[in-house]
């Protein structure tokens, strides 16, 4: 069968149109997810584990989800295109835009200022203060669907990974956001940090 001018054009302008309407969606949560497209609902058995899961919902305007968490029901409203973090356990999630640059550089000398700059920009972030797009950085509270970047295809790590870098292809500098629970940064990080410091002083 031989296509037309005319029927290449169309076939182009309705992929698109499909590819530019992509709601791509990070769920985060615990125990057995289930996602239906069809029906725009997702559905999680609590249980042991932490999942992850990514979806892509293709809808022109803004997209209504039906969300069950273990018999809790809830509707998450995405207003437009591009990628999202939707927090279905209990525990807030927080996150920010990170520069992974390649291995090597994580044995560079982290200078107190820097170590005190972190602390405070930690303790900001799990009060929810100093969040904003503008910032890049991300307070997300239970049952609820939070804008990432217009970029679907932007790396997101989850909390409880431990990945520090990132293989950069090209010139371009990979785009990549970092999420933890509240717990994680409380518990660990800071006083991983604030260990740091006082060595230093020493």
């Amino acid at each position: 069968m031989k296509l037309t001018t005319t029927c290449i054009l169309s076939a182009a302008i309705i992929f698109s149109a499909c590819s530019s309407n992509t709601k791509r969606i990070t769920i985060l949560g615990k125990g057995k997810v289930n996602v239906d497209t069809k029906t725009k609902t997702i559905t999680i058995q609590n249980g042991a584990g932490t999942i992850e899961q990514t979806t892509d919902f293709n809808a022109n305007g803004p997209l209504s989800i039906k969300l069950n968490v273990d018999g809790k029901e809830s509707t998450i409203n995405i207003s437009e295109n591009g990628l999202y973090i939707l927090n279905a356990k209990n525990d807030t999630v927080v996150g920010s835009y990170q520069k992974y640059a390649e291995a090597k550089s994580n044995y560079d000398v982290i200078k107190q200022d820097m170590l005190k700059h972190a602390i405070d920009s930690l303790n900001l972030l799990i009060q929810n203060k100093n969040v904003s797009v503008a910032n890049r950085n991300f307070y997300i509270e239970p049952f609820n669907a939070v804008k990432v970047t217009n970029n679907i295809d932007a790396t997101v790590v989850t909390p409880y990974h431990r990945m520090t870098s990132i293989e950069q292809v090209g010139d371009k500098e990979p785009e990549v956001y970092r999420f933890w629970s509240i717990k994680e940064i409380r518990d660990e990080m800071i006083p991983k940090l604030a260990k740091d410091t006082v060595s230093i002083k020493k």
